[in-house]
């Protein structure tokens, strides 16, 4: 699905310009056009070049953007929307053997629609300005993966601005989320649930908790990303208000050094 229709040029930039901020890097680029960020780990937004505006890509921007990922040593990828524009670079990307997966969900909403996903007067969940450590504790649980957690947290941690909620019952953490803010946008990340928990609506009371942190702070807009294969996220997303903008996919080079 895609429906940029509704957003202007300068939304898009601002949103990816958001998203990689959001993650905090450990170096981002620009170059013709493209953000460019470089971290180790596991965090595909954090290591995957992005295009700021819709538009044909010629080979020779493909080929500076491999020289400077191989400059650093770093596997070259891509985050690439499935706008048309884009056709003929996938195309590339496929003659030079990149493989594209992880189709990921671009969603967004108003921040007080976000609010309603947690009936008048229900409770939210807790607000703080840095994570404590049953936060990060919920990361490496049972059912997630550790290494995985840990650089998620890592990166989440460090971004500056970064509001933490928590959901807690008895000195434990049993839903998690997070929120930054920029380029005039609040976003959504890090949602997580201890499995043992799900079902009880504790990621509502995360997103409700979040929203209400956003209109204190005077955002009207949110955006998440969201696997698109998450269905149960998926849904509560969409009670929250959110809807799909557009896809994307990653392309990683399968033939590297």
């Amino acid at each position: 699905m895609t429906n940029t229709a509704v957003l202007g040029v300068t939304d898009i930039e601002a949103i990816e310009r958001a998203t990689i901020a959001a993650v905090s890097p450990d170096l981002t680029e620009e170059l013709d056009g493209w953000l460019l960020p470089f971290a180790g780990g596991t965090v595909k937004r954090a290591k995957s070049a992005v295009p700021l505006h819709r538009g044909p890509v010629d080979h020779a921007t493909l080929d500076r953007i491999e020289d400077r990922y191989d400059s650093r040593q770093a596997k070259p990828a891509l985050r690439l929307a499935d706008a048309p524009c884009f056709d003929g670079l996938r195309t590339e990307l496929e003659r030079r053997h990149y493989v594209a997966d992880s189709p990921t969900c671009v969603q967004l909403a108003s921040v007080r629609r976000m609010q309603e996903v947690v009936a008048p007067g229900g409770a939210l969940a807790d607000v703080d300005r840095t994570p404590d450590a049953a936060w990060s504790a919920l990361f490496l649980g049972e059912g997630f993966d550790p290494v995985d957690g840990a650089h998620r947290v890592r990166m989440l941690s460090r971004a500056k601005g970064t509001l933490y909620a928590s959901v807690r019952e008895n000195g434990r953490t049993l839903a998690a989320g997070a929120m930054a803010f920029g380029h005039g946008w609040a976003s959504v990340h890090g949602m997580r649930t201890d499995q043992a928990q799900r079902g009880r609506g504790l990621a509502a009371r995360v997103l409700a908790g979040l929203a209400q942190a956003a209109v204190e702070r005077g955002f009207e807009r949110v955006f998440l990303q969201v696997d698109a294969g998450n269905h149960a996220a998926l849904s509560l997303y969409r009670r929250a208000g959110f809807e799909t903008q557009w896809k994307y996919s990653y392309w990683q080079r399968q033939q590297w050094p």
